[in-house]
């Protein structure tokens, strides 16, 4: 079969892997405004293969909790702590293979900001104004706890890419749906 893989309709979830739970849990609830939803757990495989095969992690691997998270868009976040004998403790930087970001949109950037730094949230700069294609946006990056690079993101007025290809409903021009 050739062509892109069929049936891809969304994003699902988003996992994470973060060293201590409860602190992500505090600052997922408390500071990005996550809604918890359950927690599973413990998975391991003692004796066999089971983790590598299918996590690609080391086979001892141990994930003792992974617990579930709404964003207010209904965006999934799925938290692990592992433990594993070849763990990495230090999270990748933007630049690093592998490296990634959680960008989140938000109404007003500057009241965002200023909540993240009541919360003692590290910030990155200060917010950024945007250009070419993504003229009409403003961002900044933070981090959680952990070290996970966040983005926030705010375009009100919409983009210049979208302005330009995007009918007045928001729907891409060209598309029926």
């Amino acid at each position: 079969m050739t062509g892109p893989l069929p049936g891809v309709r969304r994003l699902d979830h988003v996992g994470l892997t973060v060293p201590d739970l409860d602190q992500a849990q505090r600052f997922l609830v408390e500071v990005l405004g996550c809604e918890f939803l359950y927690a599973l757990g413990p998975f391991g495989d003692d004796d066999g293969e089971w983790m590598q095969e299918h996590l690609g992690v080391h086979p001892r691997a141990r994930v003792p909790q992974n617990r579930f998270f709404r964003l207010p868009d209904g965006t999934v976040l799925e938290v692990f702590a592992y433990e594993a004998p070849d763990q990495r403790r230090e999270p990748p930087r933007n630049s690093d293979v592998g490296g990634h970001h959680l960008a989140l949109y938000v109404d007003d950037l500057d009241a965002a900001v200023a909540a993240l730094h009541e919360h003692g949230v590290e910030v990155l700069g200060e917010p950024t104004a945007s250009s070419s294609h993504h003229e009409g946006q403003r961002w900044v990056y933070f981090r959680a706890p952990w070290g996970l690079q966040l983005e926030l993101v705010s375009y009100p007025h919409g983009k210049a890419w979208n302005r330009l290809h995007e009918n007045a409903s928001g729907t891409p021009q060209g598309s029926t749906a």
